[in-house]
């Protein structure tokens, strides 16, 4: 609804964008006419009267926009004290609110920080704005769903493809294979550094550009990796790719969370589970053909670098998801067609010092591990299941090649069984979902119903380890040991996809953060097991090995179990403040 309407004779003058009559501002292009109506005499500067359109008290009043302000939600850029934290999400007639406007409503103005003013003119989504990705359809959330699960595909298939023929690194550097062994860690390692520079650079200059950057970067660092004249070139190398790649496995959950509701968040984020722990598997199964029958280092990491080459060109077609970014450039924008400088977000109007953006975005994950004990014991969960599969990929072989003398073919093809059980367990997220849904109708939903996941799934990586070490004997038929991967496939994806969804919701206020501490701590057992997994298969034996790995995913089943059941009484006595978001 208009703050003023002009005369009818000024009708025709007034900018698409809006019908009221604001303050007088300077515009140094004089043949500028097509948004203003001009005021002259020959010895006066011409100046310019700009007719825009704002949201009155009344029509934000209508949307429920009062003093009290709402609770920042998932994804949300981090501004101290906001001004109008609705910004991102509400959407309005006019797509303009100004402060003044917001200070009628019992907002405070006076005292904010940096540039916000009683004139300055905040931009939001308009009434089903095409561009805001929760508008639309759901045909195209699921097409861009996919294409963003590929992209973790392919950064989580890059990490384990040099396991797939670590003889080729062996004969082709004349190095052991602790060393080889180190092309797989150092990647791994790499995603746990790379979240700390790919999370806060989304915040600031949006999900596409970054992972348009990123990809390219890990595109092209294969080049050297396949090149390479010595083995310090390949190790460098891959961690580089890692920190690179690592982009993905960040940024796509908070891709999806951009672009689904919270009705079908949790299916998407069941996608997204699926990819970081199977696609590492597609890697060692591809690779162990690769290797076996053409003995080349170089095609290996060749045919990494085309899937990554696909990945790069098609993730140009995925649109900016990102609501701040989307309405920055709607600002600058609208700032150009109307000569208003005062039309901006309140990003742009209050930006992280140096200092904040340090703390919020580096610091404060790694806090988290010291301060966020309940936060610890869920990220401890995932990442003993991510630091299992890379076990795996070091576990089979040596237990295979001892019982059966398999090459790196055969054995990949020992992994199909985790692929059909994650197959499975992706299946039987879309019927907790469903479940979810309709609970959803009947109460308020508390962090701990995402847990339902996590405890029908807990109980089935320590039965896989548990069947693996009973099977390993010659005189038993590789069936037995390759089952186990059913059972690990299908606990270790409801497990992440579970506990994926419970750290939205515990740390919903700051789940960049959150997610960043878990994506550090997984990554860094995930990297470490590699290192040693084949000396403990060989102190231990076959059987001892596979059962000491059983009885520490035992004790963890505990973990969801003891949330579901006390995870609020945990979280306010542990947790440093409330995380969460309660709507009314």
């Amino acid at each position: 609804m208009p703050n003023y309407y002009p005369h009818k004779d000024e009708e025709d003058k007034i900018h698409s964008y809006g019908d009221i009559l604001s303050d007088k501002h300077s515009v140094p292009d004089s043949n500028n006419t097509s948004s203003s109506s001009t005021i002259s005499n020959d010895n006066e500067p011409k100046e310019y009267l700009q007719l825009e359109r704002t949201e009155t008290k009344k029509s934000l009043k209508s949307l429920g926009v009062s003093k009290e302000k709402p609770p920042p939600q998932i994804n949300d850029p981090p501004i101290e004290d906001p001004i109008f934290p609705e910004e991102y999400h509400l959407e309005t007639d006019t797509g303009l609110v100004r402060a003044k406007t917001l200070e009628s409503l019992g907002r405070t103005i006076s005292g904010s920080h940096h540039s916000v003013t009683d004139e300055t003119e905040f931009v939001t989504f308009k009434i089903d704005d095409p561009e805001n990705p929760h508008n639309w359809p759901m045909w195209k959330k699921w097409f861009y769903t996919f294409l963003l699960t590929w992209l973790v595909i392919s950064a989580a298939y890059g990490s384990s493809c040099l396991s797939g023929g670590l003889f080729t690194i062996n004969d082709k550097y004349h190095v052991s294979t602790e060393v080889s062994t180190l092309t797989v860690s150092l990647m791994v390692f790499g995603f746990s550094v790379g979240p700390l520079i790919w999370g806060p650079g989304s915040e600031i200059i949006g999900r596409r550009p970054i992972y348009f950057i990123s990809f390219g970067l890990y595109t092209i660092f294969n080049i050297p990796c396949a090149l390479s004249p010595n083995i310090g070139g390949l190790l460098v190398c891959r961690f580089i790719c890692g920190v690179c790649a690592s982009s993905a496995l960040t940024n796509v959950g908070a891709s999806l969370v951009d672009i689904h509701s919270e009705a079908s968040r949790g299916l998407s984020i069941a996608f997204f589970s699926f990819a970081p722990y199977s696609a590492p598997i597609l890697g060692v199964l591809v690779n162990g053909f690769i290797s076996v029958n053409t003995k080349r280092l170089d095609l290996i990491i060749w045919v990494n670098m085309a899937f990554a080459g696909v990945m790069w060109i098609i993730v140009t077609m995925i649109p900016e998801t990102y609501a701040p970014t989307i309405l920055k450039k709607r600002a600058k924008k609208l700032r150009k067609e109307t000569g208003n400088p005062n039309i901006k977000t309140e990003q742009e109007a209050q930006p992280l010092s140096i200092k904040e953006m340090v703390n919020t975005n580096l610091v404060l994950p790694l806090k988290f591990i010291v301060t966020e004990p309940v936060l610890d014991l869920v990220c401890a969960f995932i990442a003993l299941i991510y630091g299992l599969l890379y076990a795996f990929f070091f576990a089979y072989p040596y237990i295979f090649g001892k019982l059966y003398g398999y090459k790196d073919d055969k054995i990949g093809l020992m992994f199909i069984p985790v692929l059909i059980g994650a197959s499975i367990a992706v299946g039987t997220t879309y019927i907790l979902e469903k479940q979810y849904n309709v609970m959803l109708k009947k109460k308020k939903p508390v962090p701990e119903d995402r847990l339902v996941g996590a405890m029908i799934g807990a109980p089935f990586p320590c039965i896989a380890l548990f069947i693996l070490g009973a099977t390993s004997y010659k005189h038993i038929i590789w069936v037995g040991p390759a089952s186990s991967g059913l059972a690990f496939g299908f606990g270790m994806t409801l497990i992440y996809y579970s506990c994926n969804n419970y750290i939205l919701d515990s740390y919903a206020k700051r789940a960049a953060s959150a997610l960043a501490t878990k994506v550090f701590l997984r990554s860094g057992l995930g990297g470490a097991m590699p290192l040693f997994i084949t000396y403990m298969y060989q102190g231990l034996g076959l059987q001892w090995a596979s059962w000491l790995l059983a009885f520490v995913s035992l004790a963890m089943v505990l973990v969801p179990f003891s949330f579901y059941l006390y995870g609020a009484t945990l979280r306010a006595k542990w947790c440093k403040e409330d995380y969460t978001i309660h709507y009314d």
